[in-house]
């Protein structure tokens, strides 16, 4: 709402305009969030110990944590509704409405909150910790990634490359000599002198000054990529007349057959980017092609995995993944929620940077233009999961049960998937991913041999065994969820 408010009242009021800003936005929806809950919170909670929404504790599981948690018998749980509420009003107040990664990460959220509390209500009225099946709760979870993988793969949030920087360029010297030839009169193609005429005069004398077969200067390589960039903003570039005997490839076609009206600017740019490319085609690099199903591989410079259609699969054990990880965290106060905080920061972080294209250029990132708008999600979140940890915390006045657990599970893989950082997701949520695999080691350990590898699965339940303090499990699994996080964002720097 805010934004819109700044677009309106800007050109009356110049304060307005810092609602235009994602780190404003980002900010604000943090503190709205956070004091959301603080003051709908009491209420809430209040509201769940009327309808006797309590937590049951296992009596026949382990009897010594069952000792230590029985006097959390009753606690009122489906507190994940809370962040949910919290969220859809913050991003209402501060976040642009029309992002499509924004409406994709909020209905992932809002769906499988959905899973979540229909576990949660059918565990409440069985007065059981038996809720939903495994096979309905992984339906669920299922249809949420399905939906989003051909989502994703029908309507890509990637462009193909939308800029040009030095390593697009594989002959410098060949590339000053074909432009050289337009300047100079010498025959060539029509799209070649197409450009030289869009370059500046400045530009024009310090190409045909340079000394045949070298190599340009440092300033000259500057503004000739500069020059170059600024063609492939211009709408008019492109004439179908000119190209006609210099056909372009990729996927220029589908880029024609929506009409160069009705192209985005982010299109427009791919457009020429593929015109120059066909212009100078042994100079000039291809760019690359279907982003949207490559997965990138962290720490090696340019290196992708494709994926074709196979990428709707990856999408969907992601969300199942992260969901069942994060839901399995979900066992001491504060635990899941302080880590998914962690976790989902690194992303903000790593959303900011990927939208803007010198930043992901700089760091050899695939660049998702829409991706800014996800920062001010990552601030709604961090302020509405502070919020919720006032009441979380040790001794938690209320649960976030499945409802807010699968919510924030499927929030973290989404945010991976929409940063296309998909392979960072095991080292950006290191601790929810040690929790699942002790789940996953103690039943294979127990049924190939019959002994068990922990006191008890997941993770933090060991450790109560062992004698830790809730509280010192807690802070000390927060803070391995910290380095990890840390961690995480070393690896954009390693290429």
């Amino acid at each position: 709402m805010f934004y819109y408010l700044s677009l309106f009242l800007t050109p009356y009021v110049g304060f307005f305009n810092v609602f235009g800003y994602h780190t404003v936005r980002a900010g604000a929806a943090a503190l709205t969030g956070f004091l959301f809950c603080l003051l709908a919170g009491p209420g809430l909670i209040q509201w769940l110990r009327v309808l006797k929404a309590g937590q049951p504790i296992k009596k026949d599981h382990v009897a010594d944590l069952h000792a230590l948690h029985k006097g959390k018998a009753g606690t009122p749980t489906m507190g994940g509704a809370l962040i949910i509420l919290a969220m859809l009003v913050s991003l209402l107040l501060w976040s642009t409405l029309t992002n499509r990664l924004l409406l994709i990460v909020t209905a992932v959220m809002c769906l499988m909150g959905i899973v979540g509390f229909i576990d949660d209500f059918i565990k409440l009225k069985r007065k059981h910790n038996d809720g939903l099946s495994a096979r309905a709760k992984m339906a669920g979870q299922i249809l949420t990634g399905l939906l989003l993988g051909l989502f994703l793969y029908f309507f890509p949030i990637t462009v193909g490359s939308s800029y040009i920087n030095s390593d697009h360029i594989l002959d410098w010297p060949g590339l000053v000599e074909a432009l050289k030839a337009q300047g100079s009169g010498e025959p060539g193609s029509l799209a070649a002198k197409h450009v030289w005429g869009r370059l500046s005069p400045t530009l024009q004398r310090r190409l045909l000054a340079a000394s045949a077969g070298q190599s340009l200067d440092k300033k000259s390589r500057t503004l000739l990529l500069e020059e170059l960039n600024a063609i492939l903003d211009e709408r008019d570039f492109y004439e179908e007349g000119i190209w006609r005997d210099t056909p372009l490839n990729g996927s220029s076609e589908s880029l024609l057959n929506k009409g160069r009206g009705d192209l985005s600017s982010r299109q427009v740019a791919q457009l020429n980017r593929l015109a120059l490319e066909a212009a100078f085609p042994d100079s000039i690099a291809r760019g690359a092609r279907d982003l949207h199903t490559k997965v990138e591989i962290p720490g090696f410079k340019g290196v992708l995995i494709p994926l074709g259609p196979f990428y709707i699969l990856f999408v969907i054990l992601i969300i199942v993944g992260t969901s069942n990880a994060v839901n399995v965290t979900d066992g001491l106060d504060g635990l899941a929620v302080g880590a998914s905080i962690i976790s989902l920061m690194a992303y903000t972080g790593i959303a900011y940077v990927v939208s803007r294209v010198d930043w992901s250029e700089y760091l050899y990132l695939i660049y998702v233009p829409e991706a800014s708008e996800l920062t001010v999600f990552g601030g709604a979140l961090l302020g509405t999961g502070l919020g919720f940890l006032w009441f979380n915390s040790h001794p938690a006045e209320v649960f976030m049960g499945d409802t807010g657990s699968l919510a924030l599970g499927g929030v973290i893989g989404s945010m991976a998937i929409l940063t296309k950082q998909e392979l960072l997701l095991p080292l950006v949520a290191g601790l929810f991913v040690l929790e699942a695999l002790s789940v996953m080691i103690q039943v294979a350990s127990f049924k190939l041999t019959g002994k068990r590898v922990f006191r008890m699965a997941p993770l933090h339940h060991h450790f109560e065994l062992k004698g830790w303090s809730e509280t010192k499990v807690t802070i000390r699994f927060w803070i391995i969820a910290i380095l990890f996080a840390l961690m995480s964002l070393g690896t954009l720097k390693l290429r």
